[in-house]
């Protein structure tokens, strides 16, 4: 119960963190300069836990680092400019079958099911719009889903690089957010528009927020938890994440959210799932 807690505990965290950049930050402050500054934050919490690894260890977790947040963080920033919080939140959905799809992968096995799971999860998300499939609504469901990957990749990666080592988590970690420091400092570099900082005391409270507490302590919770579940558990919690998320955003800012649309669409996705864990078990 205690392990699970950790994953309880950041989903609880993470569910404003959505709402959060979708009211304040999305077209408002430089989506490259909000990563950097949340990835900066983070990696100042744990840089004074770093300590000297192997060399392809230390590599390996900056590589996932780089993947988990410094990637999926610049998909999922941008997909806001182009998607509702609710829709952002339910197009996630598709995170734990990506856990799936790279744990069987990485067991050279293969399971066709995907695709049709894949399939009914899309359908779900066309719903939710189907009045307005514009280009920015199909741009904004892509970014979301090389989100999903990045962030399915990065913790099936953790879990077994951190499986059967004696590595001190801490440690681990700020290699971890090292790598994911460069890629967002490079982003910025090559991206970035100086132009839309944040300019109020709100936007640099939040981007703390986020930067500390959501990422630094979510992200070492989260990856935590996720060593001591199995691939299922870890999958399902996940999706814990999107109702969290949702009932957040609908209560404090979203009001006048089209709740019989995204009931809808969530219910085909819900369907999605059901799906795939009748199939597995077959």
């Amino acid at each position: 119960m205690m392990v699970m807690g950790y994953l309880f505990a950041v989903t609880l965290l993470w569910a404003f963190s959505f709402s959060l950049i979708g009211v304040y930050l999305a077209g408002h402050v430089d989506a490259w300069f909000s990563v950097l500054i949340r990835v900066a934050l983070a990696t100042l919490v744990f840089l004074p836990f770093i300590k000297r690894l192997p060399p392809a260890t230390a590599i390996k977790l900056m590589l996932i680092g780089a993947v988990q947040l410094g990637v999926m963080y610049s998909f999922y920033y941008h997909s806001f400019l182009f998607l509702s919080v609710p829709e952002v939140l339910l197009f996630t959905v598709m995170t734990p079958l990506y856990i799936t799809l790279l744990n069987d992968t990485l067991n050279k096995q293969f399971n066709p099911q995907f695709f049709i799971v894949a399939l009914i999860a899309v359908l779900g998300a066309v719903a939710i719009r189907y009045e307005n499939l514009d280009n920015d609504f199909w741009l904004g469901l892509l970014l979301v889903q090389g989100a999903n990957l990045s962030f399915a990749t990065g913790q099936v990666t953790y879990k077994r690089l951190m499986q059967g080592k004696q590595l001190d988590d801490k440690a681990a970690f700020s290699w971890f957010f090292i790598g994911a420091l460069i890629v967002a400092g490079l982003c910025y570099a090559l991206f970035g528009n100086s132009s839309k900082l944040p300019s109020t005391n709100t936007q640099w409270g939040i981007l703390i927020y986020l930067g500390i507490v959501a990422s630094g302590l979510g992200y070492f919770l989260w990856n935590k938890g996720a060593t001591l579940v199995n691939v299922g558990a870890l999958a399902v919690m996940n999706n814990l994440l999107i109702p969290a998320g949702i009932i957040v955003n609908i209560v404090i800012w979203n009001r006048d959210a089209d709740i019989f649309r995204l009931s809808i669409g969530a219910a085909i996705m819900l369907l999605a799932l059901v799906v795939n864990q009748i199939m597995a078990k077959k």
